[in-house]
């Protein structure tokens, strides 16, 4: 299946009943929009003991991550419209997640609990208060970019505050910040601006994939870091606008990350395994 979250685009390979194998070159070679499919992530679901399907995400490089939540919601809506039901737990490398689906265009995920502790997102040093930390991109005297929040929300995120997201070039900046010495495992970079106490907009270059149109967990990451810092309420639903649309995020009382917001099937197919490498000459 070829699925879609806000336009941050998916390959679903389905390999329930039948074992599927999908290495990190043929993941970047179906993932390459010239001369494979095309998409931000390979996602591969498979048999799970305790959960009703388990989810490999492999990103456009190849590299594989935990957590991706625009994937978490095309898969529940799979689910849905599969068995009748609204409720399932979806396992994935950095833990079980809960969805549930109104229709296809409100899925509601608890994309869990958020990690603020440096050694947890992780951090190549200690950082005592990791609502921003001190990393920059541009001259010393006049940086571009200054002071993020991080945080991991299944994967490592630093979040960059600015007056607009559209005066920054981050498919320039974006992998320079991604593959810092600051980040052991990488991280995702994103911008965020502030609109108002329950809105902001952000733009994404995510980790292994390059900039998207929309990245549920950095979503996720801007809302719980930006009522972190009470630039946002955080006892209501906050709207993160992305390139693709909009996500709403709640951060409850006890703690959880419940993101909702749409998914899309763009179409259905077979795949060969002469299709999961490049032709050769």
């Amino acid at each position: 299946m070829k699925m879609n979250g806000l336009g941050n685009d998916f390959i679903v390979v389905d390999g329930r009943t039948s074992p599927v194998r999908i290495d990190a070159e043929e993941a970047s070679h179906l993932a390459n929009r010239q001369t494979g499919i095309g998409c931000d992530q390979v996602i591969v679901l498979e048999a799970s003991r305790h959960a009703d399907v388990k989810m490999r995400i492999l990103n456009a490089d190849g590299s594989e991550v935990g957590a991706c939540g625009n994937a978490t919601r095309c898969v529940a809506w799979l689910l849905a419209e599969e068995t009748g039901a609204n409720r399932f737990a979806i396992d994935t490398q950095s833990g079980e997640l809960d969805a549930k689906v109104a229709d296809i265009d409100n899925i509601t995920v608890d994309m869990g609990t958020p990690r603020f502790g440096w050694q947890d997102i992780p951090l190549a040093e200690a950082f005592h208060d990791t609502r921003h930390i001190e990393l920059q991109a541009g001259p010393i005297d006049n940086p571009i970019l200054h002071s993020p929040s991080v945080v991991n929300v299944g994967n490592p995120h630093a979040v960059f505050w600015v007056d607009d997201i559209d005066a920054i070039d981050l498919g320039r900046i974006g992998p320079l910040l991604e593959n810092h010495p600051i980040f052991p495992e990488r991280a995702n970079i994103s911008i965020a601006q502030i609109i108002s106490p329950t809105h902001m907009k952000i733009r994404t270059w995510e980790r292994g994939a390059g900039l998207t149109r929309a990245c549920g967990t950095a979503a996720c990451a801007a809302a719980v870091t930006a009522m972190r810092k009470k630039l946002v309420d955080r006892g209501s639903p906050v709207t993160v606008s992305l390139p693709g649309g909009d996500l709403v995020i709640s951060w409850t009382p006890d703690d959880r990350i419940m993101m909702t917001g749409p998914a899309e099937l763009e179409f259905r197919g077979t795949l060969s395994r002469d299709g999961l490498m490049p032709l050769t000459a």
